[in-house]
């Protein structure tokens, strides 16, 4: 039995679309419960998935109650990653990113303008790595205080 869906106001209208596969005579079928989307698996043998995102590496964290640069962090291409800063703390922390394996540290920036900088405690995703192999690396410089970090995925 149909169910009605009433259009409402403001729009006045709905965009409607269907899913189509090409019928035995190549003309367009559209899918209904009566002609569903025709999937068939070529072998009787199971298929094995793998899977296409690397898994997080572990975290790099501590506590430092001085001016350190820590890392290396090894960030799995294509997924974010998130900077927890916490503490009493005064100074400024930087993310660094490096392809070298840690010889030469760039700040990390997006547009051409620094990105990854901090002066106070932040939990925000900062960064997602593209470049297998590439290393992340906290720059903390601090005035006083002692600062709680971690960057994970």
């Amino acid at each position: 039995m149909p169910t009605t869906n009433p259009i409402k106001t403001p729009a006045g209208y709905v965009p409607a679309f269907a899913l189509g596969f090409s019928g035995p005579t190549g003309d367009l079928e559209i899918v209904d419960p009566v002609k569903p989307l025709p999937v068939a698996l070529t072998s009787a043998e199971p298929i094995e998935v793998t899977p296409t995102v690397a898994p997080a590496p572990p975290p790099l964290e501590g506590t430092s109650p001085a001016s350190i640069v820590t890392g290396p962090f090894h960030p799995a291409p294509g997924r974010p990653v998130v900077l927890t800063l916490a503490g009493t703390w005064e100074g400024v922390v930087q993310i660094k990113r490096s392809i070298d394996g840690g010889t030469t540290l760039h700040p990390v920036t997006v547009g051409g303008l620094a990105w990854g900088r901090y002066t106070g405690n932040a939990c925000e995703h900062v960064w997602e790595e593209q470049e297998d192999g590439a290393q992340l690396h906290i720059d903390i410089a601090l005035t006083s205080g002692s600062i709680d970090y971690r960057i994970a995925q």
